[in-house]
This record gives C-alpha cells, structure tokens and sequence, in this order.
C-alpha cells in the first residue's frame, strides 16, 4: 500500500466493502477480476431475482426474463426522424425512483450530436470509443472477443450488429489507459496512475487515453469503487469526467451498475442525474439485468455472472456478461445510426 498526498494507492477491482468517505484515486483490494469466471452450473443455478424492475423499452432488447426463449430477432435502433426524447424527459414522466424505469437504451440527442460534431472537427475519429472505468472495463470479458475470430462469439438474432462490430473495430480490443483496477472518479484524473511511459507528466489516465486514442464516443462504467464515498461526492467526481469528455468533444455515454453496494442506489441516481443535466446517452444496465437470476450479480453482490458471448443461447443470456456486452453492442450501433443523422 501506498499513500501519497492523501490519495490511497492500491491496485483494486470493485470493493465490496464500503470505502471511509475520503478522496482515494483507487480503493482497497478486497475482491479480484477472476472472480467473474464462475462454472455455468454456479451462474445459472443462482435463485430468482426479486421484483422486476420497470418494463425495459429498448429495442432490440436482450431476452433475460422468464423461462429460456429463443430472443426475437433485432430490429433497427435509429430513431425516428424528428423525435428527440431527452432523458430529462423520461426521468419527468417515469415512476419512482425515476432512473430505475428508464429504457436500457438512449436515444441520441441534438446536444450529443453537436458535441460529436465539434469532435470530429477537432480530431476525433468517428469509427474509435473509449472504454473509462474500473476493472469491470478493463477485464477481457468486457467486448473483447469482438476484435477476434467471429467463431469466437455467436450474434444469434441479432446478425445485423456485425456491422457496427465492423465499424468500431480495433476497439474493443483496446487496452485502455482509462480502464483501471480499482479506479474510481478521482482516479482518472491523478497522473500516478497514468502510464508513464506514454502519457505526458501531468496527465491522468482519463487525459492520455483521449489524446492518444482520439475516440468519437466513451462508454464510461464508474461507480462501484466510488460506493464508500456517498451519491454526492460520486457526483462531482462524474460531472468532472464528463465535463473533460465534452470539452475534448467526445459524446460521454453513461452507464449505470448491475451493483447496489451503497444500499439506497445513490449512485445509479446520481448517474441518470447528470446525464440528464447534460442532455448525453445514459446506458441503463441496471434495468437490463433486473430479470436476471440474482440481478446479474455474483454471491458477492460486486460482480456480474458470466458465460460467453452466445447471444441465442437462452441459458447464456441468463447472466449478465453476455446481457452487459448484448447491450453495449446496441448502444453502439444506436450511436453510430444517429450520431451522424444530418449527414454530417
């Protein structure tokens, strides 16, 4: 362990325990990434989850609930021309807590489309996004295969997402230089933790990844090491890392966490609450995996359960690795169908 100006230095993966509410750039070790391997018979024999969450209306969805079903075929995920639906919007008109009856997927705004815009005039390359986040993003299990062969994973229904798969290749094989054990959102800024080989003295990791990697979109996954430190604290360390996002001109993509370890779900609120404030995509993979046995998560309560990427197996879409990567896929491809919508 290393302390350095006040910030507590430990390679970590989520924490399971709440942190003491001070500022860390990472918190304590207390779990570790190859937990996520579990047998198929540990992951699909976990007992049923509680209430269901809000109806998802994403489309396409994944197939999680219920008995094992064949998911239906996908169907196009642009939006209609001229409808705008900002997730300040549906927050106004969604039951409480708010956030949990979000759709899993956003729709794309006027606001993330000028921002695109604005990136790609300065650099950024419309095919490449970043992965920001703890290990959860960093682990191999998070959209890897789909840099590989495709005898790798199976689309099953959902065959017309290798064209984004196209699109975006290179990465979701990337190493990214945001995507840390333990991380949480003051982390991301602190240069200690930035690879010093390749990034200049004063950036932290967040900084050099952009620079290095001029990526179009980031899919930001925080919150699960920021749990010991309270929703409001969570919060202004969100709303720093997607201000830096913005103003490189990079669309922020916000997701919110499988995970309750806080207890009241603050975190998931804050999440929704600054993605509405700044008119960006919110990811809702909260109510993506609220069918799932457990909710998706494993015994301790911090990490999702997993089994390849075989999106027409019923049994592999009852955990929430292939459900997590299922729905980044569409994210993805919504984005990259709207982003762009007036041609430019």
């Amino acid at each position: 362990m290393v302390l350095l100006g006040g910030l507590l230095a430990l390679g970590a993966c989520a924490a399971i325990q709440p942190t003491p509410p001070v500022a860390q750039a990472f918190v304590e070790e207390t779990c570790d990434c190859e937990l996520f391997k579990r047998t198929p018979e540990t992951t699909v024999s976990l007992p049923a989850a509680g209430p269901a969450a809000p109806a998802v209306t994403a489309t396409p969805s994944p197939q999680p609930t219920g008995a094992p079903a064949t998911p239906a075929p996908a169907e196009p995920t642009a939006a209609p021309s001229g409808t705008v639906t900002r997730t300040a919007d549906l927050l106004s008109k969604s039951p409480t807590p708010e956030w949990m009856g979000l759709p899993v997927l956003p729709t794309v705004s006027a606001t993330a489309r000028e921002i695109y815009r604005r990136g790609l005039a300065l650099g950024n390359r419309p095919e490449a996004f970043a992965k920001v986040g703890d290990c959860g993003v960093e682990t191999q299990f998070f959209l890897t295969d789909f840099d590989g062969d495709p005898a790798g994973y199976d689309l099953g229904p959902y065959e017309a997402l290798q064209d984004t798969i196209d699109y975006f290749s290179g990465s979701f094989s990337r190493d990214s230089l945001a995507a840390k054990n333990g991380a949480n959102t003051a982390g991301l800024f602190v240069p200690l933790w930035a690879d010093r080989e390749i990034c200049a003295g004063t950036e932290g990791p967040l900084a050099c990844e952009y620079r290095l990697w001029q990526p179009s979109i980031a899919l930001i996954m925080v919150g699960t090491n920021d749990a010991g430190r309270g929703g409001d604290d969570f919060e202004a360390g969100l709303r720093k890392v997607v201000d830096a996002t913005i103003e490189r001109g990079i669309v922020p993509v916000l997701a919110t966490k499988a995970d309750n370890l806080e207890g009241d779900h603050a975190i998931n609120a804050a999440i929704a609450r600054v993605a509405a404030d700044y008119d960006v995509p919110l990811w809702n993979f909260w109510a993506a995996v609220q069918d799932l046995p457990r909710g998706g998560l494993q015994p301790d309560g911090a990490h999702l359960t997993f089994l390849p990427n075989r999106f027409g197996d019923p049994d592999a879409m009852q955990t929430a690795w292939p459900v997590r990567n299922l729905t980044a896929l569409q994210v993805l491809e919504a984005l990259r169908l709207n982003l762009a919508e007036d041609g430019s």
